[in-house]
């Protein structure tokens, strides 16, 4: 008795010690890092200082509390599967967009399918018209965030000169499992009203983003910074080849540029939003070369496409394309117009 006792106690001091040492910066395993746009997640309340109310019982949309929470658990059943594939029970970290609020996002960290991974929030309010926003979840047993910060995304309207309220930059720096890294999160300015119109806007996003890791970089060259989001673009698109220096080829990469490990799956036709028959990438996880370098900590191992045969119609007109929430005014009870991103990092 006295020996299972024995073993017992070293076991729960060798797991206590584990645990421990995990937090306190020992760098051990993989982790996966992953994006998704949820596309639409709103409460079901009117709030009159944005605009939501299609998104209510009185809307277009009919939302009710029972369509509200079945989005809830669409949403955590993708979250908790992501990189599934490679082993993983979903993500340490994941960036999200198209939220209306934190309520929303307690909401779904407490559904079934997320509560037992214990997410934690980093949520702050955007200027969005329609109350849309980004946020960060994570585990706080790996990663410990240490400061975060909210990038206002300034663009004007040509014709009238007025300001149009789009989503905040955020960025969140912390350590995982001791390894120092910065993450921004983004929701780059729609193509509404066409592609060419826009371009400007995303042009702005791209330079506010540049902005922002060349700040970072600045204070350390060798910085492990990820932005991630749904920038609106593709990959070869001028806002991210061109004003975020962000590229395909590793062996290629200059001073300060970034690395876009999902650019490939562009080249060959593959992406995460299927429109007018042709899939673009406009969610896109891209990294400085500090993932790279092979040092102490955590380096970039792979990226990939989350996608499963049920995220797609099967049949009917719209057979290939994504299984939404809703299919212009039919409720289909779906998931989200995007595929989510993710990627896998390994202890060096």
């Amino acid at each position: 008795m006295k020996q299972v006792l024995i073993v017992v106690v070293v076991s729960l001091c060798f797991i206590g010690c584990k645990c421990s040492s995990a937090r306190q910066g020992q760098f051990q395993g993989s982790h996966v890092i992953a994006f998704y746009n949820l596309e639409n997640l709103f409460d079901t309340i009117n709030d009159p200082g944005i605009r939501d109310g299609e998104f209510t019982p009185a809307g277009s949309k009919e939302w009710s509390s029972e369509r509200y929470d079945s989005k809830l658990i669409n949403m955590a059943k993708v979250m908790a599967d992501i990189g599934s594939d490679q082993g993983f029970e979903g993500p340490s970290i994941i960036g999200l967009c198209e939220m209306e609020n934190r309520n929303v996002l307690e909401d779904l960290i407490k559904t079934k399918g997320l509560a037992h991974k214990n997410y934690n929030v980093v949520h702050m309010d955007s200027p969005d018209k329609r109350g849309i926003d980004v946020a960060l979840l994570y585990n706080p047993d790996v990663f410990e965030v240490k400061s975060t910060h909210t990038y206002p995304l300034k663009i004007y309207n040509e014709e009238t000169g007025n300001r149009i309220f789009t989503r905040d930059q955020l960025l969140v720096s912390g350590r995982l499992q001791g390894d120092k890294i910065h993450i921004i999160v983004n929701h780059w300015p729609s193509r509404y009203g066409g592609r060419k119109s826009s371009i400007p806007f995303r042009k702005e996003a791209a330079l506010l983003n540049r902005h922002i890791i060349d700040s970072l970089l600045s204070e350390n060259k060798h910085a492990k910074i990820i932005t991630m989001g749904d920038l609106n673009d593709d990959p070869t698109d001028e806002s991210i080849a061109g004003y975020l220096r962000a590229h395909a080829k590793r062996d290629q990469l200059k001073k300060g540029d970034l690395y876009n490990p999902l650019a490939v799956n562009f080249s060959k036709g593959k992406g995460t939003l299927f429109y007018r028959g042709k899939w673009n990438l406009f969610d896109q996880i891209v990294i400085s070369q500090g993932w790279l370098r092979g040092k102490k900590g955590f380096g970039y191992d792979s990226a990939y496409i989350y996608k499963k045969p049920y995220l797609i119609q099967q049949e009917g007109n719209y057979k290939g394309y994504l299984l939404r929430t809703y299919g212009g005014k039919d409720y289909l009870n779906g998931y989200s117009d995007h595929l989510p991103v993710y990627m896998v990092v390994s202890a060096n």
